[in-house]
């Protein structure tokens, strides 16, 4: 009884969306593809600029890491 009473009290109403629901999904696509491709647009920005500042760089980026390349890393033969 009481809480028929409850809902009684509270009037439901419908408000309509400003624009249709579809569109709130493609906004959200859109805005998801525009972050990923400034986030693609930042790979390899690291190794590109190694190359200017540190000769040994150049070596670094064609090893596979499983021969010795240098003397820049410290308890490391």
């Amino acid at each position: 009884m009481l809480h028929s009473a409850v809902l009684a009290a509270f009037e439901y109403t419908e408000h309509e969306l400003p624009i249709p629901a579809i569109v709130y999904g493609i906004i959200g696509a859109i805005v998801f593809v525009f972050l990923g491709a400034v986030t693609w647009s930042y790979r390899d920005v690291s190794r590109r600029h190694a190359a200017a500042h540190d000769p040994q760089a150049a070596q670094h980026m064609t090893s596979t890491g499983s021969e010795s390349h240098g003397g820049g890393h410290p308890g490391h033969h």
